[in-house]
């Protein structure tokens, strides 16, 4: 029973059926469309798809992303990154001066000769000496290395042998 109705349904998908647009009027015919219900059903299918990449495409390149809740405008994020900036270098402002001020309170309070104090010496101090940084590696960094570089040349040995046995 089940098989008679899917073979019936197969042949009402494919059975031609034509589609007339007429004047009431006049009963002219305009015009005519002969149609299968699975053309119609493609058709349609098609027609969403498209429809929906066409939305998603809009959506996705054009500035109305931003109306979106969890997409932030562009120009939100440039200045957020420029007060980002502006604020480092604010701290680093307010560091110098601060150091600036305690050589001042220093010569003040007369622990610091004023021969001995100067804007750019007390300045100096606080900038990062690169010096000081230990740029050696360890030797657990060394090993480490070392099993990296071993593990690549197996990997890359393993690559070639596959190549040469696929070429044959």
């Amino acid at each position: 029973m089940t098989q008679k109705k899917k073979k019936n349904f197969r042949k009402k998908l494919f059975i031609k059926n034509r589609l007339v647009i007429l004047n009431e009027d006049t009963f002219e015919e305009i015009f005519s469309f002969r149609l299968t219900l699975m053309n119609v059903f493609v058709t349609f299918t098609l027609g969403g798809i498209f429809l929906i990449l066409v939305t998603t495409f809009i959506i996705a390149f054009t500035p109305l992303r931003e109306f979106i809740p969890g997409y932030s405008s562009t120009e939100l994020k440039r200045n957020a990154t420029r007060l980002a900036i502006k604020s480092d270098s604010l701290e680093t402002a307010l560091r110098q001066n601060e150091i600036y001020i305690k050589g001042i309170q220093k010569v003040l309070k007369g622990e610091l000769e004023y021969s001995k104090f100067n804007k750019d010496s007390i300045l100096a101090e606080s900038v990062e000496d690169a010096s000081d940084l230990n740029m050696k590696a360890s030797d657990a960094e060394i090993k480490l290395r070392e099993d990296v570089a071993e593990t690549e040349k197996e990997l890359k040995a393993k690559y070639q042998d596959k190549k040469k046995s696929d070429k044959k």
